[in-house]
């Protein structure tokens, strides 16, 4: 009895020292995530092996995991630039990013896990500058916003694939010009469209014109070849064939045949 005390104590201890082991020597990687290890007794950061996936993981508890979310994400960002010629406008814009997973070592290694501030977003002003530099404030409100969107995504993008990070898209979401420009233009744009209103109108009215002196040049040609058919015996003719037909009418009364001064048939009389 006296003995069963002093074998319990060890025992208690090496169960709590194995406890703690355990929970320093493994790791759970969550939905989403990965991680990087680096061996303390070793070479420090793993950059020649995959990171380590989603789910348990055994570690050596003197090696440390830095974990990292791989989902794609966005940011957001709101800058003031200046347009070719100098007025400040403000542009709104987001970007879908992740890091590259492959190189997920690399990226923890030469930058860090602060990759969003050191790298990218850095990355991303400097290219809506030297992009929106490049047009005036009229092509940033109205044409020129997409071929902007696709230059700063392609500039961007260029620069941090370099960097182990994967750039998806860039969005422009809104431009914001000085409230005077902004007036200006909108008043240009719409004697622009007025003027295009009136040269359709225009352009309209000449077309309908147009038809219907063909129509009318149409009909006269029609008459005259008309007209140059038509013989003194081909009219009388038509004027029996249609003297007979009113004889056939409940008005006509009295048929009298050629009386008239040209020879065709007179009706005379009503009911």
């Amino acid at each position: 009895m006296d003995k069963l005390p002093k074998i319990a104590l060890p025992t208690i201890v090496v169960i709590i020292l194995a406890f703690i082991l355990i929970s320093k020597s493994t790791i759970i990687i969550g939905s989403g995530e990965a991680g990087v290890l680096y061996k303390t007794l070793g070479d420090g950061v793993v950059t020649d092996k995959p990171p380590l996936g989603e789910g348990f993981h055994f570690v050596a508890p003197w090696n440390k995991v830095y974990v990292y979310e791989v989902r794609r994400q966005e940011i957001f960002e709101k800058m003031k630039v200046l347009s070719s010629n100098g007025l400040d406008i403000q542009l709104d814009a987001s970007a879908w990013y992740m890091p590259n997973y492959n190189d997920l070592g690399n990226l923890h290694q030469k930058i860090g896990e602060n990759y969003l501030q050191r790298i990218l977003l850095p990355t991303i002003r400097s290219a809506a500058r030297s992009v929106v530099g490049r047009y005036t404030p009229e092509q940033l409100y109205s044409s020129k916003r997409d071929a902007i969107q696709r230059e700063i995504f392609e500039e961007t993008k260029k620069i941090v694939e370099e960097q182990y990070i994967v750039l998806d898209e860039v969005l422009v979401r809104d431009v914001t010009l000085p409230p005077t420009i902004k007036d200006a233009i909108e008043r240009k744009l719409k004697q622009e469209q007025e003027s295009l209103e009136y040269e359709f109108r225009l352009v309209t009215a000449e077309k309908e014109a147009e038809r219907q002196r063909i129509e009318a040049q149409g009909k006269a040609d029609a008459n005259r070849i008309l007209s140059a058919s038509l013989t003194d015996k081909i009219l009388q003719d038509k004027g029996i064939e249609a003297t007979l037909k009113l004889a056939q009418s409940p008005n006509a009364k009295v048929v009298v045949v050629g009386s008239g001064d040209d020879g065709l048939p007179l009706i005379l009389g009503n009911n």
